[in-house]
């Protein structure tokens, strides 16, 4: 049977101080433990960004057409059911070089090894990787959000060691392009709605890393992104050649990589 705290009212109070002078005795022992808290030192103060030159007058219009929008139809080429897993990479590419011919066709054009070696290409036959056909493997991810796949597709423009990214999506049935990008590249990868372009820089140990991610009021793919950031090879990549400008409208590398403060501050 358990005491009454009624029969022994001095006993509970003696216990009860006993146990709370022992916590306190532990806690204070616990402070000076290597595991204890400890003070990370002043905070430092919270600056406000600072405005240069406030009295400069704001500019109206970009230096440089770097094309912040594509969204073009590619004509010619179909869309099966709508379904942009069957409509043909290789004619979409020779429909951009159908569009271009500055570009691709006559002995002085950047790109005239493409559009000859687009004879190598069958019919939704692509090969870019090992083969003599320039138009690489296209890869298929839902960027829009729509649950429907876009086409991401990547083409060698040659002689110059460049690479052509492209991301097309469908449209009442119509091939659109949504993204265009030529640069010499050293990876492409996809994350969730965005596109992610890895280029070499001329600085040793250092990348350009280039990102695009749709959006839905533009219906394109836009540049979100444009950073220069450190590489873990030791900078023992190849010099980096320089951008051409792209075949389509939509913009060019060259443009993204003009010699202006912004893009020196990179």
């Amino acid at each position: 049977m358990l005491p009454s705290r009624r029969g022994h009212p001095a006993r509970v109070p003696a216990a009860l101080a006993l146990l709370l002078a022992t916590a306190a005795a532990g806690a204070l022992t616990a402070c000076g433990d290597s595991g204890g808290l400890r003070s990370a030192g002043a905070t430092p103060a919270a600056q406000s960004p600072a405005r240069l030159w406030p009295d400069l007058t704001p500019a109206s219009s970009p230096a440089y057409d770097i094309g912040e929008v594509d969204n073009e139809v590619v004509k010619g080429v179909a869309v099966p059911g709508g379904d942009i897993r069957e409509a043909d990479p290789v004619a979409a590419v020779r429909a951009e070089i159908t569009a271009h011919p500055d570009d691709y066709e006559g002995d002085k054009a950047p790109y005239r090894e493409t559009a000859r070696r687009m004879a190598d290409c069958g019919s939704g036959r692509s090969d870019g990787e090992r083969g003599r056909c320039p138009v690489l493997r296209p890869y298929y991810r839902d960027l829009t959000g729509d649950g429907r796949p876009e086409m991401t597709l990547g083409f060698r423009l040659l002689p110059e060691k460049l690479t052509a990214v492209r991301v097309y999506t469908v449209e009442k049935d119509r091939l659109v392009r949504v993204m265009s990008y030529d640069d010499a590249v050293s990876a492409v990868e996809l994350a969730g709605r965005t596109v992610i372009v890895r280029s070499p820089s001329e600085v040793a140990g250092y990348e350009y890393r280039l990102q695009w991610t749709w959006d839905p009021d533009q219906r394109a793919m836009l540049l979100t992104s444009d950073e220069m950031l450190r590489t873990d090879d030791g900078g023992r990549h190849t010099k980096r050649p320089p951008a051409s400008p792209s075949p389509s409208a939509s913009g060019s590398s060259s443009a993204s990589r003009s010699p202006s403060p912004s893009a020196s501050a990179r």
